[in-house]
């Protein structure tokens, strides 16, 4: 059982949760925002295009696959940060590992799936197979 103290209860006051919690509802943002990286996928004629921003991500860290019909990247950020002056001295490192997952739909030729980095930013393109065109006919029925 929770007491009260300072007339105030623990467990029911409003106005004490919520700030308490708040900066950990900002390290949650903050820790998901480091480890997941924000993606575009845009669907072209011949092609679909994936887009990652890895800002600070070394191409040899980064991994591509496909496994169960799902293309997978896998990273690690790494984020160093030293700064000296005459009074003092500051270092900072950051390292996280990242993991991305998109299904990949049925018309894509994976043996032709390329990727490139440039500038913090890692392009994937998914060719397109060409679309068979759904066949039409009548199926009789036929009496037992």
């Amino acid at each position: 059982m929770f007491e009260k103290s300072r007339g105030l209860s623990l467990l029911g006051n409003e106005h004490f949760w919520p700030r308490f919690i708040d900066p950990f509802r900002e390290l949650g943002s903050a820790i998901s925002n480091f480890f997941s990286p924000s993606a575009d996928a845009l669907d072209k004629e011949d092609s679909y295009e994936i887009r990652l921003e890895l800002p600070g991500v070394n191409e040899k860290d980064v991994e591509i696959s496909i496994e169960n019909n799902s293309l997978i990247i896998r990273g690690e950020k790494r984020t160093e940060r030293e700064e000296k002056e005459k009074n003092y001295y500051f270092s900072e490192r950051r390292f996280g590992a990242f993991e991305r997952a998109f299904r990949l739909p049925e018309d894509v030729h994976e043996a032709d799936i390329k990727a490139t980095f440039k500038d913090g930013v890692l392009t994937i393109r998914i060719p397109k197979t060409e679309q068979k065109k759904p066949v039409s006919r009548k199926i009789e029925i036929r009496p037992n």
